[in-house]
């Protein structure tokens, strides 16, 4: 199966006679990008899978410029997992688990022993904001349903799938209904909502890896009369850089790093989300607590 123009993109909708909104992601190049960094098993994969496509339904619920996390935390099997994701979706995850595993369980709950899920959203302008929900429900799905009824009080659904092997892909689907005023929560039975919500239950995950975004909802809403936004592009991208790791190094006392050096040959730091390693010497060493940046060319004078 090829790449089609939809993957990697989130599309918008609403449907203005319900008061629901809606968002469909399919995630193709931006997974594979995730799973190439490092060998997980299947059935981390596929969490990653399904926490990218989370991050980005939840992305496209912020009202303002900022980030938002996805952070699952437990002393069983996963250690933790987690993708972070910017205003402009671009999106980066990394995971922990318990590597002595050989055969992992079936199901989503057994991956976790006290686990819980944080969701972190930390806008440019304003305060950090972090809900926290127990991993108790049978999917990662209905952990995020559960985190906004109980934070924002309103009416959710969401469906995640994720695919492995050769065509590696995730995606999954959000509805969620619409205040009619500043005072309503909506977490009462709304028939236009689980009517739309019963539809969107029929999508199949090789529908949504295989169709463009525009065909699947033609397929679900053709009678609904819904309004579609133009989509917005997904991609993984990582922070880190070697100006940033040099930034770090100015932080520890210079005889530490020296030490180090002595015993190891070198400094290796290794970026946790994408593995990109950066490696220094000791005159980098010295050349950074000199205040200069060792990757800067020298200057004729």
């Amino acid at each position: 199966m090829s790449a089609i123009a939809s993957f990697d993109q989130l599309q918008r909708f609403i449907f203005n006679e319900a008061n629901v909104r809606g968002e469909l992601v399919q995630l193709q190049q931006s997974y594979q990008h995730i799973l190439n960094s490092y060998a997980y098993p299947p059935a981390i994969q596929r969490l990653l899978g399904e926490l990218m496509a989370a991050t980005a339904l939840l992305n496209a619920t912020l009202k303002f410029e900022g980030e938002i996390g996805l952070q699952l935390q437990s002393d069983g099997i996963i250690k933790y997992a987690v993708v972070n994701g910017t205003e402009d979706l671009k999106l980066r995850g990394v995971a922990r688990w318990d590597e002595s595993i050989e055969t992992f369980p079936e199901t989503f709950t057994e991956l976790f022993n006290k686990g819980f899920l944080v969701i972190t959203i930390t806008p440019k302008d304003g305060e950090r904001y972090q809900g926290i929900v127990s991993l108790d429900k049978p999917s990662l799905a209905e952990c995020i349903e559960t985190y906004f009824l109980q934070s924002e009080q309103l009416m959710t659904q969401v469906r995640l799938y994720s695919q492995q092997g050769d065509n590696a892909m995730a995606g999954g689907t959000l509805l969620q209904i619409l205040p009619t005023s500043s005072e309503a929560t909506n977490v009462a039975e709304s028939t236009h909502f689980n009517h739309l919500a019963t539809i969107t239950d029929t999508l199949q995950a090789d529908e949504l890896f295989s169709l463009e975004a525009q065909d699947v909802m033609y397929r679900l809403y053709h009678q609904e009369g819904v309004e579609i936004y133009s989509p917005a592009a997904v991609k993984f991208e990582c922070h880190c850089s070697r100006e940033n790791t040099v930034t770090a190094l100015q932080h520890i006392n210079v005889q530490e790093l020296l030490d180090i050096i002595k015993q190891d040959g070198n400094i290796k730091m290794n970026c946790q989300f994408c593995h990109t390693e950066y490696v220094f010497d000791e005159m980098d060493v010295a050349t950074i607590h000199a205040g200069f940046n060792p990757d800067a060319q020298t200057q004729s004078q």
